[in-house]
């Protein structure tokens, strides 16, 4: 969300002079911000704070920070230091008002967006926070207000028909809400939440084929999407199309193990195909997250009965009928339960209790002269006839044989998480994946499970002259406050080791490690470069140094590109220079002589690519997809930006090709990109 309100600025070395130097220190800090570095952004942003305590540039920034590492009070309260300092910074009445939505409140959030509202008139983001806060707050007629004033600015904005259509369904008006859901499908169809949003009406007019399609649709715009599958299956279910429901529960339980609808549905619905063993698997599942649920209590006991285990079921009737004592159905099973138990005598007094109750009911008396538990059943006699369906949070136990559903205010309520920062995509940004580094530090993912491996990587590894093994990836992890104290303590380590060894080329390398991972980029380089000119074969550095280039690179397009959509300028605007194909050059030449050195480094070739395509060179980079899948045939990131670039030229079924493959081998977003270059109608 923040990457196009940063600015790249060089930063000198930390720690030279006495007194810093707070613009470089902003710098960097503001560059720390940019690659998600927040905790490392922040003890820069403290820095600045304590040495002019007037600016409000740091404040604001710091509370970005804050606000990404969840810390909303912090947020807050950094936003209105910055407030005071220069009211007019819409940014910051932004930020504030999307840290006090996630604190629950929604007055201050209004307000916040009103007043910057003030100051950017035409701000879509601004305009769609206020939207969701009035219908959070269900004030309907303000909500409908914003959206009027939403599509005047931009009457191609999607979400604000959805928004609409979802404001019409909170008042009932289904006729109006299916003509926005409608007009949003036209307008994109490749959002997902079109699709799912217009099959909830669908699903409500029991229109279940119709449902069931535009599920279909959604699930293969998003594959990852549980709460699609639970809808389809609900359809499939009203079509008795049961084992193509099951099919879709067991999809949503990967997704989302824990969602108690996708457990308590698939164990019905296992239990009405005999598979009564994990039936009960899964009403055990749904009782671990909710134990006192008795409906999935009693059709465990009768599952339990089926497979033979009476005494099992005896426990759970005997559970519910002391919650609900003149539930007759229950003392019906345990009465058999008994019986088949050997036990005459209970079984007598269940079937005695079922007997009075119905001749009390015959003489419109019930036991006691009042039971509002018989009363209620009677009751939902009629209501058990309405459907095959019931409400979450509907507690009769006469319809422990119904497929749940999600309550009404859950089942509308799509998009009042959809609040937005100051930059957000909701859709899959259509980018390649990114370059490869040399770092000490990774993400793990739950799905790419790869191991990337260099024999001389791991010889420079198994010499344990790094504080670290050196790991090879291009998923970074951002430092903990802690690993930031100990790289700026190696980086003090480093300069003596160099003063006293000035021509050890891998000690300059390490310094440069340590100064790319505190995000000081042109000190990185500098070092890198020295370690070059020590040692002219050691490949790392050439890597490393192209590395750090194009990040900056990256950074000086991002912040030329969001420009125009930024109302207040700071102190460091009139340092922003054009990015050019010469800078592009200067990057490729160091990887050139990575590949002229280490000729099957597959990250070389992979990175070159990336290069070549930033400079819209594709058949150069598809040739260095080529070589990078030749020299490694399972790598995903390859086959994904080969794909991407194979569309770049319009050769959409090579490309779709590679993106399936990528998808397969672990990057889930190549699906929905396959969907853009395909007809979404089937």
């Amino acid at each position: 969300m923040i990457k196009k309100i940063l600015i790249l600025l060089s930063l000198l070395p930390l720690g030279l002079f006495a007194q810093i130097n707070t613009e470089r220190v902003m710098m960097i800090a503001r560059n720390a911000l940019y690659f998600e570095d927040y905790v490392l952004s922040i003890q820069y942003f403290n820095q600045v704070i304590s040495a002019k305590p007037y600016l409000f540039e740091p404040y604001f920034y710091r509370g970005l920070a804050k606000i990404n590492l969840d810390d909303y009070q912090g947020a807050e309260a950094d936003c209105d230091e910055a407030i005071r300092r220069n009211p007019f910074v819409v940014g910051a009445y932004q930020i504030r008002g999307l840290a006090r939505i996630k604190q629950n409140n929604f007055e201050g959030a209004i307000e916040d967006y009103r007043t910057a509202l003030k100051y950017d008139p035409e701000n879509l983001v601004l305009w769609h926070n206020l939207t969701l806060c009035h219908m959070q707050e269900e004030d309907y007629t303000e909500a409908q207000d914003d959206l009027a004033q939403l599509l005047k600015i931009a009457p191609r904005y999607t979400r604000a028909y959805l928004m609409r259509g979802e404001v019409y369904m909170k008042q009932n008006d289904t006729i109006s809400a299916l003509k926005d859901f409608d007009k949003a499908i036209e307008l994109d169809k490749y959002d997902a939440d079109c699709w799912s949003a217009r099959a909830m009406i669908y699903l409500q007019q029991a229109k279940y084929k119709e449902a069931e399609d535009d599920l279909t649709q959604a699930i293969r715009l998003s594959v990852k999407n549980a709460g699609n599958y639970i809808n389809r299956a609900l359809a499939r279910f009203h079509q008795n199309n049961l084992r193509g429901a099951m099919r879709d529960y067991d999809l949503a339980l990967d997704i989302d193990p824990n969602n108690f609808i996708g457990h308590y549905n698939r164990g019905l619905l296992r239990a009405q195909v005999g598979d009564d063993n994990r039936a009960i698997e899964d009403f055990d599942f749904v009782l671990q997250m909710e134990p006192d649920n008795m409906m999935a209590t009693f059709n465990r006991g009768l599952l339990r009965a089926q497979t033979g285990d009476f005494q099992g079921a005896i426990s759970d009737y005997s559970r519910v009928i002391d919650e609900y004592p003149n539930f007759l159905t229950g003392y019906h099973y345990r009465a058999e339960a008994r019986r088949k138990m050997g036990d005459a005598k209970g079984a007598e007094q269940d079937e005695f209790k079922v007997m009075q109750a119905q001749l009390d009911r015959l003489n419109n008396r019930t036991s006691n002269g009042k039971d509002e538990d018989v009363a209620d059943n009677e009751a939902a006699k009629d209501e058990d006839d309405e459907g095959k369906t019931r409400k979450q949070s509907d507690k009769n136990i006469r319809n422990y044989r119904k497929i749940v559903i999600a309550d009404d205010d859950e089942a509308t309520q799509r998009y009042t998480s959809d609040y937005r920062g100051r930059v957000q995509n909701r859709n899959v940004v259509i980018k390649l994946e990114p370059m490869y580094a040399l770092t000490y530090y990774e993400r793990i993912s739950d799905v790419k499970k790869a191991v990337h491996y260099y024999a001389a990587i791991d010889s420079l590894n198994l010499t344990k002259q790094l504080p670290k093994p050196l790991r090879i990836t291009n998923m970074e992890s951002p430092l903990t406050e802690e690993q930031v104290r100990y790289h700026f303590a190696l980086i003090d380590s480093h300069t003596s080791d160099i003063v006293a060894d000035p021509h050890n080329a891998l000690k300059r390398f390490m310094r440069g490690m340590d100064f790319y991972l505190v995000q000081d980029f042109d000190s990185s380089i500098d070092d890198f470069t020295q370690s070059i000119l020590l040692d002219g074969d050691f490949f790392p550095a050439y890597f490393m140094r192209a590395l750090v280039r194009y990040k900056q690179l990256d950074y000086k397009k991002a912040e030329a590109a969001s420009e125009n959509n930024r109302s207040n300028t700071s102190v460091q605007d009139k340092q922003k220079e054009n990015v050019t194909a010469v800078d592009y050059e200067v990057v490729k030449k160091d990887l050139d002589k990575v590949i002229e050195l280490v000729p099957d480094f597959v990250y070389g070739y992979y990175n070159r690519g990336n290069v070549s395509s930033a400079l819209k060179d594709y058949r150069a980079a598809l040739e260095d997809y080529d070589k990078a899948l030749e020299l490694d045939p399972e790598f995903a990131e390859a086959y994904f930006n080969r794909g991407l670039t194979h569309i770049f030229l319009g050769n959409n079924k090579q490309g779709i090709m590679d993106l399936s493959k990528a998808g397969e081998l672990g990057i889930v977003s190549a699906y929905n990109i396959i969907k853009r270059f395909t007809d979404v109608q089937e």
